[in-house]
């Protein structure tokens, strides 16, 4: 595995067996299984549990959820050895605090950004999460859109001297091309990519995660 990289990174909607060496091998720190059945990157928990098993213990294992019931999360994790659980959807921070103490998982919280205002949001879950995840809020014009994983990004000026009590992480229209200046303007210490690194909607690209994975190491 490649050494330690100056920002981490995660590997986000994880789709194969080949996908999950490739992010394993470039050096990725995080991978992010999708467990939201509208998503072009959702897997059964049957299906994960294939994927899942390929990822060793150094790195950490992600399962990303959409607002999801007890029953979803019990039967993901009855079969996935998940480190984190990513919550992307409208989750109170009662619920999270809820899911953290039935799944026994560390927990990130996704903040979805368009303007200044939307950041204030991040304060409300300092207690319950472990994690704090900036990503672009899709606006209400576009059509099919996903909780995430749109190729859409943000202001990122609005991070500019952000201090948050605990660790964050930058997702939201990342690519191999613009990732350096990303890092550059929010001084991001961890970011997400999903979008970023496929061939299409649900697909990912050995290529591009390998790319992605050696424009971080650069920075």
């Amino acid at each position: 595995m490649p050494a330690d990289m100056p920002v981490e990174v995660k590997i986000c909607g994880l789709d194969r067996e080949e996908a999950v060496d490739a992010a394993v091998a470039g050096g990725a720190r995080f991978t992010g299984f999708v467990f939201y059945p509208p998503s072009p990157r959702n897997l059964t928990p049957e299906r994960a549990a294939q994927l899942t098993a390929r990822v060793p213990s150094s790195v950490i294992k992600v399962g990303l959820f959409v607002d999801p019931t007890d029953a979803e999360l019990d039967a993901a994790i009855a079969l996935n050895d998940l480190d984190m659980i990513q919550l992307h959807g409208s989750e109170t921070p009662a619920r999270a605090g809820e899911i953290k103490r039935r799944a026994g998982r560390a927990v990130m919280k996704a903040i979805k950004i368009a303007n200044a205002r939307d950041l204030a949001a991040a304060q409300l879950y300092y207690d319950v999460a472990d994690r704090i995840l900036f990503d672009a809020l899709a606006p209400t014009s576009m059509a099919n859109a996903l909780p995430g994983g749109n190729a859409l990004s943000f202001d990122w000026t609005l991070l500019d001297g952000l201090s948050l009590p605990l660790p964050w992480m930058l997702a939201g229209g990342l690519t191999a091309d613009n990732l350096a200046e990303a890092v550059r303007l929010t001084l991001a210490p961890a970011v997400d990519v999903s979008s970023g690194v496929e061939e299409r909607p649900g697909v990912k690209s050995l290529a591009k995660i390998a790319a992605f994975l050696a424009a971080a190491r650069t920075i």
